[in-house]
């Protein structure tokens, strides 16, 4: 994929540098600049709430959380270890938050928890892949912070639509892991042999 958006803006800087260099200069200048503030206005809002969420696992907030919580993912994520039930709550708050990059460190760390070394993922490990995409959002921040970069006069207009297509996507998507995970159950574990030992990764 990184290839092909090569190709696209080289041939387009080549044929805008022919038909129009001082066009081609200045938009790639702009272009410069604009990555540049978009990119230290978003390390701002990131780097603040996760360092909201480091400081919310530090103080054991994380296990208050997920008691929170845990009525909802005992629903969405049956059998879930404990460690894992932790990394969830704490992605799923990113993501109702509308922090999604935010939210994939507690995602990948939830994923290691639940893998077991099958050669499949695991129904619970769908279910999270499923909800960290859809992305439920209650207060959208990402979204916001970059309208209020771009001078909007009102960065939460769109906060009703938002969380109407939110709930209704990640709704959709929990129900349709659910049906489908009766047709398709998890791997069974393979019979252990008299004297072997049973190891869990």
């Amino acid at each position: 994929m990184a290839i092909v958006w090569f190709i696209i803006v080289f041939c387009g800087c080549a044929v805008l540098s022919f038909t129009n260099p001082d066009l081609a200069l200045s938009s790639m200048l702009d272009g410069a600049k604009s990555a540049v503030d978009l990119s230290l206005t978003l390390l701002a809002n990131y780097g603040f709430w996760l360092g909201f969420f480091a400081l919310v696992e530090k103080l054991g907030l994380g296990e208050w959380l997920s008691r929170v919580l845990r009525p909802a993912i005992r629903f969405l994520f049956p059998s879930i270890s404990k460690e894992s039930e932790k990394f969830v709550s704490l992605n799923i708050s990113a993501n109702l938050l509308g922090l999604g990059n935010a939210s994939t460190p507690m995602a990948i760390s939830a994923i290691n928890s639940m893998y077991d070394g099958k050669k499949y993922a695991s129904t619970n490990m769908i279910m999270l892949t499923v909800i960290s995409a859809t992305s439920l959002q209650i207060i959208p921040t990402t979204v916001i912070a970059l309208r209020l970069s771009h001078g909007s006069a009102f960065p939460t207009a769109f906060l009703i639509p938002s969380i109407i297509a939110t709930v209704t996507s990640t709704a959709l998507g929990v129900i349709l892991v659910k049906i489908l995970s009766k047709f398709f159950p998890d791997e069974k574990p393979a019979k252990q042999s008299h004297g072997s030992v049973s190891r869990l990764w």
